[in-house]
Order: C-alpha cells, then sequence, then structure tokens
C-alpha cells in the first residue's frame, strides 16, 4: 500500500518570497494596476501561509499552487468589475490640439509596470499593448491565456488550478487567442537596450529638454500616437502628436528634465516640467514604442499614484538639474 504524502509541517520552512516579482506581474497581467497587483499578491501570500501545512508537494509545486492561490484571488477581485482602458480604446482620435485636458477621474484608467522594482523575466507580453489588449476578455478567459501561454502551464494544471475541466481550458484558450490575434507580432516588438531604440529615445530626450518640437516630430512615425491617460484624450499622426506638444511647451515652459526608466520592458523616460521659483517638478512618465527606428506611441500618463509606483523624486533641484546635464 502507498503511504499518502506527507504534508508541510510548520517547522518546514518554504519561501514563498522567491515567487512576490512574478506573482506581482502575473496579477498584473490580470488587473492592469500594479497596485491592485501588489495587494492581490500580498493577499495571496498570506493565504498560502495560513494555509502552508495542507499543502502536498506530490500532488504540485510550490509554484503551481502559488499560482492557483493567485489565480483565484484575482478572479475574485474581477468580479463585476470593467476593463482597465488606456483612452485610444475607448474613442477616436482627436483633431483638436487646443482640447480641454479634463482627467476622467471615474474611469480605472490601464496603468504602467515599473520594471526597476521587480525581478521578473523579460517578455513582450508585458508591454501595453498586450495588457490593454487582455483587459478586453472575460476573466476566465485572460487566466488561461496568461496561464497558458505567458507562464507556460500545461492544460492540465490550469484545469486544476480553475477547478474546470481540459476540454474547457483549451476551449477558452482558442477563443483568447482569436481575440488577440491583431495585437501585433511580439517579434517585432524592440527591447529598450536595443542601440538603436536607445539612440532614438536620447535623441527624444534631448529634444524635449529644448522643447524643440520640429526636431521631436522628425523622430516619429507617419501614423505616431500620443495617448494621456487619465485625460480621456489622444493624437494620431506626426502633425497633431507635433501641435500637441507646442501647446505643451507654452503652457508649462520649457528646459525640462527628462530621466531614463523602462516600464512593460519599453523604453520610458519621467520627464520634470519647470517650476516658476526654481527646479523641477515630476509631471509625466512617458512609455514608447519605437518600431524602425522611429517613436509610433507614447503613452503619457500624469496619475501621482503612477509616480508612486515607480518611486520617483518629486522634485529636481537646479543645481543636481545643471549636475546631471
Amino acid at each position: 500500500m502507498v503511504e499518502p504524502a506527507r504534508p508541510v509541517q510548520h517547522d518546514e520552512p518554504v519561501d514563498f518570497e522567491l515567487y512576490r516579482g512574478e506573482l506581482v506581474a502575473f496579477c498584473y497581467r490580470m488587473l492592469g494596476s500594479v497596485h491592485e497587483a501588489e495587494d492581490l499578491v500580498q493577499e495571496t501570500l498570506l493565504r498560502a501561509w495560513k494555509a502552508r501545512d495542507r499543502y502536498d508537494p506530490v500532488r504540485a509545486s510550490v509554484r503551481t499552487w502559488l499560482y492557483r492561490i493567485a489565480t483565484n484571488v484575482c478572479l475574485t477581485a474581477l468580479e463585476g468589475r470593467g476593463r482597465r482602458p488606456l483612452p485610444s480604446g475607448l474613442g477616436v482620435a482627436s483633431d483638436d490640439p487646443e482640447a480641454p485636458l479634463m482627467p476622467a477621474l471615474d474611469v480605472p484608467w490601464l496603468e504602467p509596470f515599473p520594471d526597476a522594482r521587480f525581478d521578473v523575466e523579460v517578455r513582450a507580453d508585458l508591454r501595453l499593448a498586450w495588457v490593454a489588449a487582455v483587459q478586453v476578455l472575460p476573466a476566465r478567459q485572460r487566466a488561461v491565456l496568461v496561464l497558458r501561454d505567458v507562464l507556460a502551464f500545461t492544460a492540465a494544471e490550469v484545469a486544476e488550478q480553475l477547478g474546470t475541466t481540459v476540454a474547457a481550458v483549451n476551449s477558452a484558450l482558442q477563443r483568447a487567442r482569436a481575440a488577440l490575434a491583431n495585437v501585433g507580432d511580439a517579434g517585432a516588438v524592440t527591447e529598450p537596450d536595443d542601440p538603436e531604440v536607445r539612440a532614438v529615445i536620447q535623441r527624444y530626450m534631448q529634444a524635449f529638454e529644448a522643447a524643440d518640437v520640429p526636431a521631436l516630430v522628425r523622430l516619429l512615425a507617419d501614423d505616431a500616437v500620443l495617448e494621456m491617460p487619465p485625460v480621456p484624450l489622444w493624437y494620431r499622426g506626426s502633425r497633431d502628436y507635433g501641435r500637441f506638444l507646442e501647446r505643451v511647451f507654452q503652457m508649462r515652459g520649457t528646459d525640462w528634465a527628462m530621466r531614463e526608466l523602462t516600464a512593460n520592458r519599453q523604453p520610458a523616460l519621467a520627464a520634470y516640467a519647470p517650476e516658476p521659483g526654481g527646479g523641477r517638478r515630476l509631471h509625466t512618465v512617458q512609455v514608447f514604442t519605437v518600431t524602425d527606428g522611429r517613436v509610433a506611441h507614447n503613452v503619457v500618463f500624469a496619475d501621482p499614484r503612477v509616480f508612486d509606483a515607480f518611486e520617483l523624486p518629486g522634485e529636481i533641484p537646479d543645481n543636481e538639474f545643471r549636475r546631471e546635464r
């Protein structure tokens, strides 16, 4: 007779913290919010700790077990919720550079992912366009897609995690893949440390600091997209993109400061606007898509909660700015 597996005892430590980073990335893909993802991972690890004496290593690895808990925590959190969009997912592009900049604070906007804070494997499926597209899927399809195609769990493992059948998992995966078929080729996505991409971003940064709109427009793809959550306004085309930047510099002045970072495995910049009394205050986090040596998409986040997630300094004094230059 085979002796049943002995569950882990309280005095046998299991280091759940090893999985925190990848669990945050998973919950972020599911919910589109870093803040919510961190809260749900904390709940996941707390549930795991309380149930550690019931964990059976014969039935599943610690990682698989944690993902089962995290998946159910996410599905519960998503009950009755709508998606987290970007402005381009809500309406048509504007052609008015003077359109009112009224934030829609009632919309739960998609948030960027601060790469530097989490040790997560580099993958194209963290990019903003992909995460935004995934938000359209029903919650269980979303979970199946991420668990199968991103995390490479087997259909049987996902069925166990979701309390369903392999056939149901395969059907949900097929529907999810079909819905995301037009998101774009992940293989064409360039990495932020690609030399050509870095050169484009550094030229963009220099032109922005100089408020040089013609130089900025020369770096744009003809159909470049600019969007600015929480303002439900977006522009398509280098001409309208440039006209809006002219308005920004007229409103906020010139002599900006920019800092390089990455978000969603994409190049990004923190933009600091000049203050009337001196120094510069954090104004936006801008996340770029660069294709064929041109900026194809820039999502400009102005929500202070986004700044908190990136742990950025709120101000840059004049002496520090000059020293950086």
